[in-house]
């Protein structure tokens, strides 16, 4: 029976799980690409510094030791160099492609004189590149919005509401900010196949003009709310997740920003409320505590 030539090659051996992290909560994917070499910007904008650091090393080496290689394939290219020294090419490479020139070695034959130059254009291209990188890595804004450990469901005017509760942590001004919330339930078909479907959950107050303080996002669990009926013992067989995203206009730095929060099914607590943040001072001001943000406290409720 002959062979598909369609049909890739099974391998040997299982693709490395790459982790991803959304909050607290770790996700892993199996068989996505690490690093994708095809795409170097978002490679050199997305990895640790660190990594940033090493990897701008590592080329500036490569490129360093191609150079004095290429220095020493003509011997006598390099004026005042010892004959065939590796050294001697390579600081001089250094030292040429970062512009420098002290003016101990230089380009003493046409040839040295070429790869000299096409150097030259390669370290100011470089230096360009690098310092862009280096720009737009310092340039991300980064938010810096809390949100409460503990998502919670208790009533509030007379009705059962699902509250997350969340303040921005820095002094700045932000404008414009719009939150959505949904629940992540995992589903089974009639033909027996699960999968995991997101409902959307209605929010009383989506969007904000101004988010100063603190801000608690209000879905009312009502006929038709997915969270209809369900007890935390449903959530929990069901293994549930609640996710939360915001995105805000930081009027500082007139930056778009977005961040966004899961809550495991053991993270949403039912019967409890939030501990009040936002107390009126003596002489009329407001302020907020944003370190009680996570406190919860029993509603008083029950029966």
């Amino acid at each position: 029976m002959a062979s598909n030539p369609r049909r890739r090659p099974a391998r040997s051996a299982m693709p490395d799980p790459y982790r991803i992290r959304v909050g607290r909560q770790e996700l892993i994917k199996v068989g996505a690409v690490h690093f994708d070499l095809t795409d170097p910007y978002r490679l050199a904008v997305t990895v640790s510094w660190p990594v940033f650091f090493a990897g701008m090393f590592a080329i500036e080496m490569l490129l360093n030791v191609v150079f004095a290689l290429l220095y020493l394939a003509e011997p006598g290219a390099i004026a005042h160099a010892r004959p065939g020294a590796f050294g001697d090419a390579f600081f001089f490479s250094i030292e040429t492609l970062a512009t420098v020139g002290y003016g101990v070695f230089a380009p003493a034959t046409t040839w040295g004189h070429l790869v000299s130059a096409a150097e030259i254009m390669v370290g100011l291209a470089f230096t360009a590149v690098m310092t862009g990188l280096i720009f737009v890595r310092f340039s991300r804004p980064k938010p810096n919005v809390l949100f409460a450990d503990n998502a919670v469901v208790t009533e509030h005017d007379g009705k059962a509401t699902l509250m997350i509760r969340l303040a921005y942590a820095r002094t700045g001004l932000v404008v414009g900010a719009e939150a959505h919330a949904y629940l992540v339930q995992l589903t089974r078909t009639r033909e027996g196949r699960t999968f995991r479907f997101p409902h959307e959950l209605r929010l009383v107050r989506a969007r904000t003009p101004l988010f100063v303080l603190t801000w608690t996002l209000m879905h009312v669990i009502d006929e038709h709310s997915p969270l209809h009926a369900i007890t935390r013992e449903d959530l929990l067989a069901q293994d549930a997740r609640l996710t939360v995203t915001v995105q805000a206009r930081e009027h500082a730095l007139a930056r778009d920003f977005f961040e966004v929060k899961t809550y495991a099914a053991n993270e949403i607590l039912f019967g409890m409320a939030y501990a009040d943040t936002i107390v009126e001072a003596t002489d009329g001001t407001t302020r907020a505590d944003i370190r009680r943000i996570h406190l919860v406290e029993p509603d008083g409720l029950a029966n």
